[in-house]
């Protein structure tokens, strides 16, 4: 249609009129012809018309933008949705932790750890990759790993949890850097890293200590790994004092005289006895005897391990000799009067020594079932007692005996190679030495030699070495000295060729001009 840009409005009847009219139509539409007897149709004024017409135009001009941007709003709408739909939520968190801890707790680690790698995940999508959020999931995925021995894995994931702790953190006394810290020096630990082990454990022990107090018995697991650590470091300062404490942490938490200072206090007597300061062992083995025979029903196989330590410490100290001052430790069996020596100038073996065997072997038999494996080592302890004090024959008995309490145990492995009974170094090995290892010179010096079926050896050589040969003499006349359990062969003892020693010897490092 045309309509005038114009309207001319002239008064008629008091109604105005267009100037132009529209005339295209001519009146009435196609549909309304022939409509008799309805209300005749006329058509809208020429103003109404240009008003509507405008109005559609606006609509059509405003709705062209909206019609634009609908796609892009309806994929953004598909998309934004799901996502909100799907939002991680702390609901689903503890669901996964639950089934992992399920599985966790029964020991079904292979199930475990893919629920713990995805609680990692879900946390992640929820918190952000450094959310503070990840330390305990990530822990929990360490232990997993730790737990099925795939160490490096274990190590990357405890370094992430302890990177977040520290760098989202409260500072040096913040608890959520505990089990991280003392899961990553545990892998260490099995890794044989033990420098970064008791650097990182020291660490958790002092959270540990900072947190929850100087005599807290959660420390208990942490201090184990650090003191195999210093054990292996062979600093043997630091290992006495954590030895100390661990005893101390556990009368503290527990009682002296609750079953549970035992464990400490026979690692204890173990280290003492293998680092040659064979009274003090004697006195921690017997402090274990005596919380032992307190408790109750338990006493009989409680006892049998300090019975056995006991006659170890006597014939060791007999055959090696003793370290220690004696004016520092009180032995708690110690005979008055002189000490006796054999023909061949070694300390006679302590009587008490064989009385402690005996007595284990009799507590061993009244207990039902009987225990095979406890009753042949108690008779192999008795073999090496008489061994050491010359009495072949009596000896011999004894490890038939125990080859055959072995052999009905399931396996006669402890038997079927030499095991050495005394050994005393030379001065200089590292084991004795004065020497800081850190700041000498160290030296090996391979030795190799036959055992013959009386425990003697003979044949000694050295094999290969980088000391001097000084230093290599004094190997082999300790050697040459050396007593050692023979091996057995369907029960009897037999020589044994090719048997190797490797000692470790530390000499000054010469100064520099």
């Amino acid at each position: 249609m045309l309509f005038s840009h114009s309207l001319e409005v002239r008064a008629s009847g008091g109604k105005a009129r267009p100037l132009l009219r529209d005339r295209s139509a001519r009146g009435v539409p196609r549909s309304r012809r022939g409509n008799v007897g309805r209300r005749a149709w006329r058509p809208r004024p020429a103003a109404s018309r240009c008003y509507h017409f405008l109005q559609r135009a606006m609509r059509r001009r405003w709705a062209c933008p909206v019609r634009r941007l609908k796609l892009p709003l309806m994929v953004a709408a598909a998309v934004l949705a799901p996502a909100a739909a799907l939002a991680v939520t702390d609901a689903d968190r503890v669901a996964v932790y639950r089934e992992f801890r399920a599985a966790f707790d029964a020991h079904r680690y292979p199930d475990a750890l893919p629920l713990a790698e995805k609680l990692v995940g879900l946390t992640q999508e929820q918190y952000g990759a450094n959310g503070r959020e990840l330390v305990n999931p990530l822990s929990n995925l360490g232990t997993t790993q730790y737990r099925m021995g795939d160490y490096k894995d274990a190590e990357d994931t405890y370094l992430r949890s302890v990177k977040i702790a520290a760098d989202t953190g409260g500072g040096h006394a913040d608890r959520l850097l505990l089990r991280p810290l003392q899961g990553l020096g545990a892998t260490y630990y099995a890794t044989r890293q033990y420098e970064d082990a008791s650097v990182t454990l020291q660490r958790a022990l002092d959270l540990s200590r900072n947190l929850d107090g100087l005599l807290n018995p959660g420390q208990m697991t942490i201090l184990d790994p650090l003191i195999g650590s210093l054990v292996n470091l062979e600093r043997h300062s630091e290992a006495d004092r954590e030895f100390q404490y661990a005893v101390r942490v556990a009368e503290n938490a527990w009682g002296s005289s609750d079953a549970r200072v035992i464990r400490p206090v026979d690692h204890y007597a173990h280290w003492l006895e293998h680092v040659g300061r064979y009274p003090s062992a004697r006195a921690a083995y017997a402090r274990e005897l005596t919380v032992a025979e307190g408790t109750g029903t338990r006493a009989a196989r409680l006892v049998i391990d300090p019975l056995l330590g006991i006659a170890r410490t006597y014939r060791l100290e007999a055959m090696n000799g003793n370290d220690e001052e004696a004016t520092q430790y009180m032995d708690p069996f110690a005979q008055p009067g002189p000490a006796v020596y054999t023909e061949h100038g070694l300390r006679a073996l302590n009587p008490d020594g064989e009385k402690a065997l005996l007595l284990a072997l009799q507590t061993i038999d009244k207990i039902r079932p009987l225990d095979h494996q406890i009753r042949g080592t108690a008779l192999m302890e008795l073999g090496d007692w008489y061994l050491c004090a010359d009495q072949a024959d009596k000896s011999f008995t004894r490890y038939r005996d125990a080859w055959q309490e072995f052999r009905q145990a399931g396996s006669t492995a402890r038997l079927d190679v030499p095991r050495q009974l005394a050994y005393r170094a030379p001065s200089s090995s590292a084991s004795r030495s004065p020497l800081a290892e850190r700041d000498n010179d160290e030296h090996s010096v391979e030795a190799t030699f036959t055992v013959k079926r009386d425990g003697h050896t003979a044949n000694v050589i050295t094999n290969t070495s980088d000391a001097t040969a000084a230093q290599q003499k004094s190997v082999l006349v300790a050697v040459r000295r050396a007593r050692y359990a023979p091996r057995l062969q369907n029960g009897e003892p037999v020589d044994t060729e090719g048997v190797t020693l490797q000692e470790k010897l530390l000499s000054k490092k010469p100064r520099q001009p």
